[in-house]
């Protein structure tokens, strides 16, 4: 059958913020509502996504105060000469700061949907791409969970009704938990995502010890290379993973 070759990476940005010690969360707390130093980390974010195929990015600002009023995520596309892109803004806090699920692409999507998420705190969301068409085509979601395991749940379940019809899905993200949390199970058995072949740790960035950022694929892809690597100075790290498509898969585009 033939196949098409994709490079996937996933990451929360933290809005171009610098965070490389638990006390950065203090000390720099300022950056998380004045504009001051994000450009030359989102310079740098633009580098690191620019070899990719598909990129998902959480908490990229959609253009408030703690961004100068920039769309983040539109910046990352002209840096990184990525001809398609979309974003979900989630969360306002009163123009001060502001947060979104992201999606850069150098296929053309089909169609892009943004979904909110439920839960005891408003302002999670799903952003969903497809791409090909038919039952053949590949479904891309991007995703932030919430902290909370209960709120988890249920948005797990929100995920999972939406990809539960989708042969060749893929959902990345910041998950909040690790792949073997009990929320997690409800995903993979309504679904044909898997788990990942391998788990890595993401947060802090600076000495991770939590696997929270996660690329799941259906089964019927391959999944191959998995690996992680600092994205500028997030408390994340991103992830990254190669993934061999049928071309039907893609549409005459691919």
């Amino acid at each position: 059958m033939p196949e098409h070759r994709l490079t996937l990476l996933s990451c929360n940005i933290q809005a171009g913020s610098s965070t490389s010690r638990y006390r950065d969360y203090a000390i720099r707390a300022w950056s998380h509502v004045l504009p001051a130093g994000k450009r030359d980390n989102l310079d740098a974010i633009a580098q690191l996504v620019q070899p990719y195929d598909i990129v998902g990015l959480q908490e990229s600002d959609p253009g408030s105060l703690r961004s100068g009023f920039m769309n983040q995520t539109h910046y990352l596309a002209e840096r990184a000469d990525f001809p398609y892109w979309s974003h979900q803004p989630n969360r306002t806090l009163g123009g001060i700061a502001s947060s979104a699920n992201a999606l850069l692409s150098r296929l053309p999507p089909n169609e892009v949907l943004d979904y909110a998420l439920p839960g005891r705190i408003p302002g999670r969301g799903v952003l969903l791409a497809r791409y090909g068409d038919g039952e053949d085509g590949l479904t891309v979601a991007v995703a932030h969970l919430s902290l909370g395991a209960r709120s988890r749940q249920a948005q797990i379940a929100f995920i999972a009704e939406l990809l539960s019809d989708a042969p060749h899905a893929v959902l990345m993200g910041d998950f909040n938990c690790a792949p073997d949390a009990p929320e997690m199970q409800l995903l993979f058995r309504r679904t044909r995502l898997a788990p990942p072949s391998e788990v890595f740790p993401t947060f802090p960035s600076w000495a991770p010890r939590r696997a929270l950022d996660h690329i799941l694929a259906s089964e019927p892809l391959i999944a191959e290379a998995p690996r992680t690597f600092p994205a500028a100075r997030s408390d994340h790290l991103a992830v990254a993973l190669d993934l061999k498509v049928p071309k039907r898969c893609l549409g005459a585009e691919a």
